[in-house]
């Protein structure tokens, strides 16, 4: 009797066995993408234990922001803003171009600064909580940066970078009919709004848009995105400079994560940084390829690596263990 049970006991034991392995895996891992929905461009800010993830929401934007909230990156909870809309951001030299790729910064006043596209204009707002409620930053409710103030410059993408020393710049820009984009990047006064100085243009190599600085040993590294958004030639590269307002050199190993092979990783871009338990790692978006007069793109998380020599590694888009046990 005990020779019929056993073989039953030990398959019953290795499929429980094999369920919780996996499981555990499931549990311990964070895939891509990381969330159904269509978001592309995003931003992260972590308050406590909550990340909160803004972007840009898919086909081509829309009055307003997406904008999620997790504590694990497998569960998410979609928010509305008041702030910015497509009606609150329209001025006179306004463009049809809809709510476009956030940037948000928590800044020394404990403060939360928003710098985001709208009609392809750069405003920025304010809040007191990561979730608002949310206003112009400027007090007679005007464009940061209008279209006409940069002509060449397609006036969109702004990235807020704060250096160690707690004083901020603004980074944004990118170029018409997918040539000659162009990096502006100006150094911000204590109100987050006020230029401290002039813009200059910081342009490095290969660079089209979506700038994004990190700083790294006291090296900054100016991330960028280069090639057509809305196929597989977009991918993302980056420079390294002395300091925060370059000038730039060609960083090594570009582009750092492109098309894969098997078009798994189709179109990458628009990225940022965000740092855990030592680790840093990279938040983007893909193309969900599809014939259609428009592109879904999906936001995606890996590891950013460095070698000995401070170098970017080359990223393996496979997701990342989850460290938000």
């Amino acid at each position: 009797m005990f020779k019929k049970i056993f073989p039953v006991l030990s398959f019953v034991l290795l499929l429980t066995c094999t369920n919780t392995i996996g499981q555990t895996t499931a549990k311990s891992f964070i895939s891509n993408p990381i969330t159904s929905g269509f978001y592309a461009d995003p931003c992260i800010v972590k308050d406590g234990n909550t990340y909160f993830i803004y972007a840009t929401t898919d086909p081509w934007g829309g009055n307003e922001l997406g904008v999620l909230e997790t504590k694990d990156f497998k569960h998410f909870k979609q928010h509305h803003l008041n702030w910015p809309t497509k009606k609150s951001c329209t001025s006179p030299t306004s463009q049809k171009n809809m709510v476009w790729a956030p940037s948000v910064r928590k800044a020394s006043n404990g403060k939360y600064y928003m710098y985001v596209a709208v009609g392809s204009e750069i405003w920025a707002g304010v809040s007191k909580t990561p979730l608002g409620p949310w206003k112009n930053a400027k007090a007679d409710n005007s464009p940061l940066v209008k279209y006409t103030d940069f002509p060449q410059v397609h006036n969109i993408d702004a990235d807020c970078f704060i250096d160690t020393d707690g004083k901020a710049y603004l980074y944004w820009g990118s170029g018409f009919g997918w040539v000659n984009g162009h990096c502006m990047a100006v150094k911000l006064k204590d109100d987050m709004v006020s230029f401290d100085g002039k813009a200059i243009e910081v342009t490095p190599p290969l660079y089209f848009e979506a700038p994004h600085m990190i700083k790294r040993k006291g090296k900054y590294y100016l991330m960028f995105s280069y090639g057509k958004a809305i196929d597989a030639t977009y991918k993302i590269g980056y420079a390294v400079s002395n300091s925060p307002l370059g000038p730039f050199v060609t960083g090594k190993n570009n582009p750092i994560l492109s098309t894969s092979s098997d078009s798994t990783i189709y179109g990458p871009g628009h990225n940022t940084v965000f740092t855990e338990k030592g680790q840093d790692y990279i938040l983007y978006h893909r193309i969900l390829p599809q014939r259609k007069e428009y592109v879904l793109r999906q936001l995606c998380i890996d590891s950013l690596n460095f070698d000995r020599q401070g170098n970017i590694r080359r990223i393996r888009s496979k997701g990342v263990s989850n460290f938000t046990k």
